[in-house]
């Protein structure tokens, strides 16, 4: 299969499962051309949960592994930054010195809380909730610029502690002004299929918002499982290449050295 996960975790993340060299190993089965390790730093968090890896353990690692495997599968060394809008400075000074190939920006905490813990909700209503996660993101892309892609840019849909979910057309225009910014300078999303394992009524971003993506001209795209076990690599990828395909986009992306190719599907 000539498919790129581009979103997987292994125990470098506090939260993963499995060690590169078994997602390595499950990948090759697989049949997998291409993935690109994405572990988390999330720095700033009030929380028991240390989300954040040794950078220089982490880069010396998978550069050991693209040479061990390169005959069988290409590696790319990839992270996934859990951004907040003040911490700008923090993560650029880590863009900036490793040799990343390839960096998602994501939002996993707002006022220093984390989403997944849950207490950041207390007291705040269902819209005020999604209206700022996505106006964190805003200011997010308006003041950073040292990413590849925006992560599961409608998490807020996972964690927000409601039995239903809010209509993507109730932020059209707060979620336009992401994707624009983003497009403007020259950054892509991802399509992550962890919707799958969380049970959401709708893709990751919703199909509503790839939608949306693609009618103001965004064009670059990589494709993530967002797995933390290998069980869950390249789930459903069969369903996202061909859905991909259908509202109009024919290629994917990949990246090296933080610049993307455009892999056609």
């Amino acid at each position: 299969m000539n498919y790129y996960d581009y979103h997987m975790h292994s125990s470098f993340s506090t939260d993963g499962k499995a060690s590169m060299v078994e997602m390595i190993e499950k990948s090759i089965d697989l049949g997998l051309k291409e993935i690109c390790f994405t572990d988390h730093v999330d720095y700033g968090i009030f929380t028991d949960d240390s989300f954040m890896v040794d950078l220089d353990d982490y880069s010396k690692k998978i550069d050991e592994l693209k040479t061990r495997y390169k005959s069988k599968i290409s590696i790319q060394k990839g992270i996934e930054f859990g951004l907040q809008s003040d911490l700008s400075d923090y993560y650029r000074d880590r863009a900036h010195k490793y040799d990343f190939d390839f960096i998602i920006c994501s939002i996993h905490a707002i006022d220093r809380m984390d989403l997944y813990m849950g207490s950041y909700f207390e007291g705040k209503s269902q819209v005020e909730i999604y209206e700022n996660y996505y106006n964190e993101l805003l200011q997010v892309v308006k003041t950073y610029k040292d990413y590849s892609v925006l992560g599961h840019l409608d998490l807020i849909k996972r964690y927000a502690p409601f039995d239903t979910y809010l209509e993507d057309e109730m932020f059209h225009d707060i979620i336009s002004e992401i994707l624009k910014q983003a497009i403007y300078d020259g950054k892509g999303i991802e399509i992550n299929t962890s919707s799958y394992k969380y049970k959401l009524p709708d893709l990751t971003p919703s199909r509503y918002i790839l939608k949306l993506y693609k009618e103001l001209g965004g064009e670059i795209i990589t494709t993530g499982s967002d797995s933390h076990r290998t069980s869950e690599i390249a789930c459903e990828f069969d369903y996202i290449y061909s859905y991909l395909k259908e509202i109009g986009f024919n290629y994917i992306t990949r990246f090296e050295q933080m610049k993307p190719e455009f892999i056609k599907i």
